[in-house]
């Protein structure tokens, strides 16, 4: 660096000593110079502060945020390299410490700090914010245990979510082929680190999508599980995403994360929580060696009682008949009663029969040839009564026939060809008599006969018939067709 720059080189201040000739610098010198010399100052440098206007990484992978205090604002920049190796995830408002060097940023004249890792400040702020996320989804019903399914008894496919590499998924195998062996599906997850979250609740969402029947065989049962860690290696199991697909989940679900003491919200959204990964196998299914020992008792209990409850009925029933009395001595006082009854039926019916024959006296007497004869005269009167009504119907009917044949016979008179001759009219046949309705049916010299309203008379065509003419004549009172 040259000697004319107001800066020390050794120690990177500002050097206010007055000099002359001063060498012109451009922008651009300037504040690579600054960035040598923060970067050279402050090469490696931890910062603790509160996570501010976190947004999650950029499109090109990098991640840019604030980390701030009470009193001052420090901008950051995680590559992207260095983004994907983080333990922790990055949360707004967390508060961390920030391990990484001091650099400038010249084209904004800012000063920020590369991050190379970070991790919260203490377990304190990590519960902080697990106990108000706790709250927050406790509110909204996510862990209420009425909302909590049974585990079945025997489940024919268990659906196990961990890491495939670990001790987890080999000790949950193990233990369910000691206990009772089952079908086993393994969802391959990370269970620590960045996106570990989305994969786990993207592992329950998708035995939860297989259907009945289909070519993968859907779980009856899902296991959750990881080995024991640190709270901040564990947090993957308290992101909302993974609570949330836990309890929306239609098959039973046991969480089995980390060890006894630990516990994440996952847990509470479960619809059971093992201590250990080892410990949900054992839930998952029951022993069976001990079913069917279990069995085998109970059928030789079934078998043994058999005959021991119908020796015991037996007696019970030996007892009852011997406490119960003789057939005659039950019978003896029905049967005394029934001798008293049939004593007593013969008098009784001579009785009835003399009090029916008096009552009958009685009616007879009060019955007299008088009302006998008056009841034919009122029959004899009803039946002329009758007669009369009847002649007088028929009367009736007949004067309707006559009318109606009266009337009939003035219509058919009406109607008759007779009355047109009675106008003058004639009608002509011919010597056999049948009937000549028009003049080109006749023949010259043809005989004829003409029917008048008083009579016949004969005649004979002198000529072939003329056409008709449209003129019309008056019609003739009498006369004939020539």
């Amino acid at each position: 660096m040259s000697t004319d720059w107001p800066f020390d080189p050794e120690t990177g201040e500002l050097d206010e000593t007055p000099r002359a000739n001063l060498g012109e610098m451009s922008v651009t010198e300037l504040s690579h110079a600054l960035k040598r010399t923060l970067e050279d100052r402050f090469g490696h440098v931890r910062v603790r502060g509160e996570i501010s206007g976190y947004r999650g990484p950029h499109s090109s992978g990098h991640c840019y945020f604030s980390i701030k205090d009470e009193g001052a604002k420090l901008e950051a920049v995680i590559w992207r390299g260095s983004f994907g190796r983080l333990r922790s995830k990055l949360q707004e408002g967390l508060e961390v410490i920030a391990t990484g060097k001091i650099s400038s940023y010249p084209q904004k004249s800012g000063y920020q700090i590369i991050v190379e890792a970070i991790e919260p400040a203490g377990v304190g702020a990590l519960m902080a914010l697990l106990e108000e996320r706790r709250r927050k989804l406790t509110a909204e019903g996510l862990f209420d245990p009425a909302r909590k399914v049974p585990l079945p008894y025997l489940p024919g496919v268990i659906g196990v979510i961990t890491s495939p590499t670990g001790a987890v998924i080999r000790d949950i195998l193990h233990r369910l082929q000691d206990r009772f062996p089952r079908r086993v599906l393994v969802w391959p997850v990370r269970v620590q680190g960045e996106g570990s979250a989305a994969e786990v609740a993207a592992a329950i969402n998708g035995f939860n999508g297989f259907e009945s029947g289909g070519a993968m065989p859907r779980p009856d049962l899902i296991i959750v599980a990881r080995g024991g860690g640190s709270l901040e290696d564990l947090w993957g199991f308290n992101e909302e995403i993974v609570v949330r697909a836990a309890a929306a989940s239609v098959i039973p679900l046991i969480s089995a994360v980390g060890h006894e003491t630990d516990t994440t919200l996952i847990d509470h959204a479960a619809d059971e929580r093992a201590p250990t990964p080892s410990a949900a196998a054992e839930r998952a299914v029951p022993v069976r060696s001990e079913l069917i020992a279990a069995t085998a008792s109970l059928a030789g209990r079934l078998q043994n009682a058999l005959p021991r409850m119908l020796a015991e009925r037996r007696n019970r029933l030996r007892a009852a008949a011997l406490a119960l009395p003789k057939a005659d001595d039950i019978l003896a006082l029905a049967r005394q009663r029934l001798d008293t009854a049939a004593g007593r039926l013969a008098r009784s019916l001579s009785a009835n029969t003399v009090q029916h024959r008096l009552a009958f006296s009685r009616i007879a007497a009060r019955l007299s040839a008088d009302p006998l004869r008056r009841r034919a005269g009122d029959d004899r009167r009803k039946l002329e009564q009758a007669a009369k009504e009847a002649r007088r119907a028929v009367d009736l009917k007949l004067d309707r026939s006559r009318a109606g044949l009266a009337s009939a016979e003035k219509l058919l008179t009406a109607l008759s060809y007779h009355s047109v001759l009675q106008r003058g009219y004639a009608v002509v046949r011919a010597e056999t008599g049948a009937l000549i309705a028009a003049a080109r049916e006749i023949r010259p010299g043809q005989g004829l006969s003409l029917q008048f309203a008083d009579g016949r008379v004969g005649a004979h065509a002198d000529g072939a018939p003329r056409p008709a003419t449209r003129t019309v004549k008056p019609e003739p009172s009498q006369g004939s067709l020539f």
